[in-house]
């Protein structure tokens, strides 16, 4: 502990631990789920083929797009607060790691779900 000239006091820095994002996890979360309903998809369009199959893969792959886009953009908005420069006393976020993780894996089950409902349309019309 450091006094202060000229007083009695004196002048303590307390360490904040860092702590992971929630944006990161949340990302990550929403990636992992997004690339699981693309294999919904998938399975929807090849198994059901000739019993509406590609009904059920094109409403899966709408949920799979839309939890594909939210997981990437999470994912940055994640990586823009671990970024951020705060103060010696305030919150450091980390979780680096986890938000490419739910950006990738976001970007590949929204990829995933569109070519899993093209599969399914392509072997509906054949």
């Amino acid at each position: 502990m450091e006094s202060v000239s000229g007083t009695p006091f004196g002048v303590v820095h307390l360490d904040v631990a860092p702590v992971t994002s929630g944006l990161a996890i949340g990302a990550l979360v929403a990636g992992i789920a997004s690339v699981l309903v693309s294999l919904l998809v998938i399975c929807f369009g090849v198994a059901f083929k000739n019993d509406g199959g590609a009904w059920a893969s094109g409403a899966f792959a709408a949920l799979g797009v839309l939890a594909g886009g939210a997981a990437i953009v999470i994912g940055l908005l994640g990586r823009r607060q671990i970024r951020r420069p705060t103060a010696p006393s305030a919150v450091q976020f980390t979780g680096r790691g986890l938000a490419m993780a739910g950006v990738s894996c976001g970007a590949a089950g929204a990829l995933l779900s569109l070519l899993g409902l093209a599969l399914a349309l392509l072997l509906t019309l054949t």
